[in-house]
């Protein structure tokens, strides 16, 4: 197995989900963020058990430079919408909110 079988060029890259753990989660709200947008990839998923609101999934789009637009934010239990291509709607109600 090689890198190349492994790995997906940012640039054919659509969408990158992202679930949070308790001890990367500033990492993946801003750092990963930063760096998907920078590469241009036109959606970022965030599953995040540990905001400080409460838990969430956040769609963001729009990349510009190193920075996303939020787009739709959910708490867990509600539906999230993903937009073309993929025309899908998440129920987040299974997700797990303890």
């Amino acid at each position: 197995c090689t890198e190349a079988d492994t790995h997906v060029p940012a640039a054919l890259a659509e969408l990158v989900v992202e679930v949070t753990s308790k001890s990367n989660a500033r990492h993946d709200r801003i750092s990963k963020a930063a760096a998907y947008a920078a590469a241009g990839i036109p959606f970022y998923l965030l599953v995040d058990r540990w905001a400080p609101d409460g838990p969430t999934i956040t769609l963001h789009g729009e990349p510009r430079g190193d920075v996303y637009r939020p787009l739709a934010t959910a708490k867990f239990g509600e539906p999230v919408k993903l937009p073309a291509p993929f025309d899908l709607v998440i129920d987040t109600s299974e997700f797990p909110v303890d």
